[in-house]
């Protein structure tokens, strides 16, 4: 922070400041003014109305520039860069060794080595911040306190950020942390913690028998790591089909047919852009006739029929890690089998996305799959595990391509086995069912997915399957098969049979 002059000007000081032996008398007849307010020794403010302690927190670096010019930040402090726990507590390293309270603020300050190699002049100026590897070395230090903030990091808030590190820029990247973390440990004097670090790193890679603290870090080891910005969305949906009642649907007999079985098959291919004139669909599933020019879109659309055709996998559902992976690797198996250049039945090896969505990365899709199904299983059976089972797999999207397909069929897999009716998306209905999706994705709002999939599943129970043609004449009558674009012009959207 810059210093006083002699020459005092109120209106040219910073919101907080500090008086010299210079100002410290003009300084004091402002005060009795009421034009600023003291806020501790030396310390300052023209500000008359926030709260010290915001004040403090909002100008903390400021502050600890202050007290401690050309102290470097280290410890939790250096990796967090915020004040933290109730009290507002941040954590430096400089020639003097004291603490200083404030009002929403206190400055640990341990005598230590100043500025090493690395380490870069903070912000303003007047503090520096330490580099990674010091953050590091400076965290693998235990700490304790009797009250407050633990000084350095828990050793399993360390694996995480090194599990971390591990997963989004690979092997490489730790055994750089190191290597280049051993010039900066022989600077600081922290041989004994490289050592730690050493082990460390050595048993995230595998190369090393270490210990680790972190559940995260083990199974990120043990190949079930999972993926943690999910895991909010899986609660945000969790306590929603908790809260939320479903309506008690029984599946019909004339529901478990051949017409229903087709038009899933349909709708969920139209849906992911395998688009068929329903005569045409008719002709692939139920007299074989292969299109030359599509042969592969064919096969999509009969592969999925196959699934959600079949009386026993139609209705098996998971009940635990394993299980949920023969089933989602049998079901893709069997609807992509056309398609031998998406790898059937096979996870994905190279992350995926679409538009703005980055999808679970491979090496987390299997903990991150046993993380969700944990939740899944705590839901009641029937509609909640089937909205619960089609986001789940949407979200962790294991399959290079076909994941759509597959998350509808689990879902509806969950609604079989609890004897209650299954759902179709329908064409007309496939703006609102993907936005419902993002909203959850995005802004855990859970609330669209499961208000959309209980209309589609109320659309579904209120239509007679017993017949191809008269299911499809009250398909059209509902506008099911209307693009959502070509819908709105027209002004179609979804209708319930009960609403005509």
């Amino acid at each position: 922070m810059t210093r006083l002059t002699s020459t005092f000007s109120l209106e040219a000081q910073p919101e907080v400041f500090f008086s010299t032996t210079a100002t410290s008398r003009a300084i004091r007849r402002h005060v009795a003014a009421g034009e600023i307010r003291h806020i501790h020794g030396r310390l300052y403010t023209r500000n008359l109305t926030t709260p010290v302690e915001d004040l403090t927190r909002r100008r903390a670096w400021d502050i600890a520039a202050g007290y401690f010019p050309d102290a470097v930040i280290v410890d939790r402090t250096a990796m967090e860069l915020q004040p933290s726990g109730d009290e507002g507590s941040i954590f430096l390293c400089s020639r003097s060794q004291r603490i200083v309270r404030l009002p929403g603020l206190v400055l640990n300050c341990r005598r230590g080595p100043g500025p090493a190699t690395g380490d870069q002049p903070f912000i303003g100026g007047g503090l520096y911040l330490s580099s990674w590897h010091r953050r590091l070395l400076d965290n693998m230090r235990p700490s304790r306190t009797r009250s407050g903030s633990d000084r350095t990091l828990s050793r399993a808030e360390i694996e995480e950020q090194l599990e971390t590190l591990l997963l989004r820029q690979g092997e490489a990247a730790l055994q750089r942390t190191r290597d280049e973390a051993r010039p900066v440990a022989e600077e600081i004097g922290a041989q004994r913690e490289l050592r730690q670090l050493d082990t460390l790193i050595g048993t995230l890679l595998g190369s090393r028998d270490g210990t680790l603290t972190s559940r995260r870090a083990r199974a990120t080891v043990a190949g079930i790591g999972w993926d943690e910005r999910r895991l909010p969305l899986f609660d945000a949906l969790l306590a929603e089909l908790h809260r939320f009642t479903p309506v008690d649907r029984p599946a019909r007999p004339d529901h478990m047919g051949p017409p229903f079985a087709f038009f899933e098959a349909y709708f969920s291919n139209f849906i992911e852009g395998t688009e068929f004139l329903v005569g045409e669909a008719e002709e692939i599933v139920f007299h074989g006739a292969m299109p030359g020019e599509r042969p592969a879109d064919a096969h999509d659309v009969l592969g999925t029929y196959d699934v959600v055709s079949d009386p026993r996998l139609r209705a098996t559902v998971p009940s635990d890690l394993l299980s949920l992976e023969r089933l989602l690797r049998t079901t893709h198996a069997r609807m992509l089998s056309g398609r031998p250049e998406v790898s059937p039945g096979e996870y994905k090896t190279i992350a995926n996305r679409a538009g703005n969505t980055t999808f679970v990365d491979p090496r987390l899709v299997r903990g991150t799959l046993a993380e969700g199904l944990k939740r899944q299983l705590m839901l009641p059976p029937g509609f909640p595990r089937a909205v619960f089972a089609m986001f789940l797999v949407s979200e962790v999207h294991p399959f290079v391509d076909g994941n759509g397909r597959v998350a509808r069929s689990l879902a509806n897999a969950e609604l079989s086995a609890a004897g209650q009716q299954r759902l179709i998306i329908p064409t007309v209905f496939r703006d609102d069912y993907l936005h419902a999706l993002r909203a959850l994705s995005r802004q855990e709002n859970a609330i669209p997915l499961v208000r959309a999939l209980d209309r589609a599943q109320e659309l579904c129970a209120q239509i007679d399957w017993a017949d191809l043609d008269q299911a499809e004449e009250e398909l059209r009558r509902v506008y099911a098969f209307e693009a959502a674009a070509d819908a709105e012009v027209a002004g179609a959207i979804l209708r319930l049979p009960s609403e005509i």
